[in-house]
């Protein structure tokens, strides 16, 4: 034993690695903090290039690290900022790497009204810096909307408001678009429903809203955040339908009042901006068509009016036909006359044409029409003629082309053309006689080799039954039957005496030194 050894006094304590002792201390930490809230200020705040967000939660007095991981940090309902006062909830686990603790953010949410008014302020500076609260921007109400789309809760008592207010006022269809207006989740189901609803198509199944209301009933500023989120906002400034914000009570207001195109203090006062007083209408309409029926009266008793005033001036309808029909009666008067006068004058006329035609007048006409006739006859004669000479002229010159000695080689080459097909076409025939010839003789040669001739000669014989047809097998062949037998000179008749030997297929081991005859 030496000397260190007796200094050292022995100890049973465990001993650990610096990895046991950390990952242990990491066990500990995350099963009792598994799930903590912790309220602070943000400090340090960093988004890596990974998405994941690391920051720092502060008070006056300590400090803890915090991590948010991508997926939860895109879900986040504020957005993380330096000097942010936040309620962060989670879990703390340590990172043995660093000898270090921290909180991994599993939700965060502004701490108290005053850092979420803060925030509001800001998002409403940077939305309307973006145009999206510009009053050129909004689109005029339509009058009275056929069918109106509400996004609201579907159980809550805003739907029934509306629903009953528009029956009061003027009954129109509505289609409710059910969402959550309050807690996780609820902004993006209200985006989505505005999205929805105008990406019905005009004219479908679904009929898509003239207008849209999105209500809330009242609370406090956490229960009414989800009308402050950008993904809200931004689905209402985009929207081409119409839309009405009916959030929270009168004194309440959000950043999608903003972006709407008229903002309602109460749900019911959205309903009554949506649709006219049904009874006002048909009252008014009444009025004007009782206005319309007076002054339709009042107009044509004034046009009557006038009509008379006018038909004062006018002469009476007697004095006016008075003259046109003094002048019928005198034209009736001159008319038999003047009918006589013209008889007379015609019945003159023809007696003085008739006079005119005598005979001499009729043969010198007649003999003008044949001089006439006989010109026109000549010159057709001559015409003719001069016709006839052309053509005569035109085939003349037609049979100088003509020469015999020209048609005589024309038929010396014709017939030296045919002498040279036909011997071509006899050289043809012969070539393919020949050919036929060839093959006739190859085709007889090869019937003959596979003939059974060939094998007869080598010394076999052909054996028929009576019937003609070749016996192979002695089984079948009866004693006494008829046979015929060929041989490569001739046939042979022969009758079966008895069965010389057994078939090979039933012979064993015993030979055999005598075969019997079948003659």
């Amino acid at each position: 034993m030496t000397s260190s050894d007796a200094a050292t006094p022995p100890s049973n304590v465990r001993e650990y690695t610096v990895s046991e002792l950390s990952y242990a201390l990491k066990r500990t930490v995350e099963e009792t903090y598994d799930y903590v809230r912790v309220r602070g200020e943000i400090t340090g705040f960093k988004r890596a290039t990974s998405g994941h967000l690391y920051l720092a939660l502060k008070d006056a007095d300590a400090l803890i690290d915090a991590v948010c991981w991508k997926g939860t940090a895109l879900k986040l309902p504020v957005a993380p900022q330096d000097g942010l006062e936040v309620i962060a909830t989670g879990k703390l686990t340590t990172y043995p790497g660093r000898s270090k603790y921290q909180l991994v953010i599993q939700h965060m949410e502004p701490a108290g009204v005053g850092a979420l008014m803060a925030l509001l302020e800001e998002r409403k500076k940077k939305l309307a810096a973006e145009g999206l609260f510009d009053p050129a921007r909004k689109r005029p109400i339509p009058y009275l909307p056929r069918v109106i789309g509400v996004v609201t809760s579907p159980t809550g008592a805003v739907i029934r408001d509306i629903l009953h207010r528009l029956a009061d006022r003027f009954p129109r269809e509505v289609l409710v678009w059910p969402v959550l207006v309050q807690g996780e989740g609820s902004a993006e189901q209200v985006a989505r429903a505005i999205r929805g609803f105008n990406a019905l198509a005009p004219g479908g199944v679904i009929p898509r809203p003239d207008l849209l209301i999105v209500a809330r009933g009242g609370g406090s500023l956490e229960d009414l955040w989800a009308f402050n989120e950008e993904i809200v906002v931004r689905a209402a400034a985009e929207s081409q339908i119409p839309l009405i914000s009916a959030v929270g009570h009168e004194t309440d207001t959000t950043l999608i009042d903003y972006a709407s195109d008229l903002r309602a203090p109460t749900p019911t006062a959205a309903a009554e901006k949506a649709v006219p007083v049904k009874a006002d209408l048909e009252a008014a309409i009444s009025d004007l068509g009782r206005r319309l029926q007076q002054a339709r009266m009042r107009g044509l008793g004034e046009r009557a009016e006038r009509l008379r005033g006018l038909a004062r001036g006018l002469p009476q309808p007697q004095s006016l036909l008075a003259l046109p029909g003094q002048r019928l009666d005198d034209i009736g008067d001159r008319l038999p006359r003047g009918l006589l006068t013209l008889v007379e004058r015609r019945a003159a006329r023809v007696a003085a044409l008739g006079a005119a035609l005598t005979p001499h007048v009729l043969a010198e006409r007649l003999r003008t029409a044949l001089r006439v006739a006989r010109d026109l006859t000549a010159r057709g004669m001559r015409a003719l003629n001069a016709g006839v000479e052309t053509r005569g002229l035109s085939l003349q010159g037609l049979t100088r082309h003509l020469r015999p000695e020209m048609i005589s080689r024309d038929l010396t080459r014709g017939r030296e053309r045919l002498l040279t097909l036909e011997g071509r076409m006899a050289r043809a025939g012969e070539l393919r006689f020949r050919a036929a010839s060839q093959d006739l003789l190859a085709q007889s040669r090869l019937l003959e080799t596979l003939g059974y001739g060939q094998v007869l000669s080598r010394g076999f014989a052909l054996v028929r039954d009576a019937a003609g047809h070749p016996v192979t097998r002695v089984v079948g062949v009866k004693p006494g039957a008829d046979l015929e037998i060929e041989f490569a000179d001739g046939r042979v008749a022969a009758r079966a005496a008895g069965l010389a030997s057994a078939p090979r297929d039933k012979i064993k081991s015993k030979p055999t030194d005598t075969q019997g005859s079948l003659l």
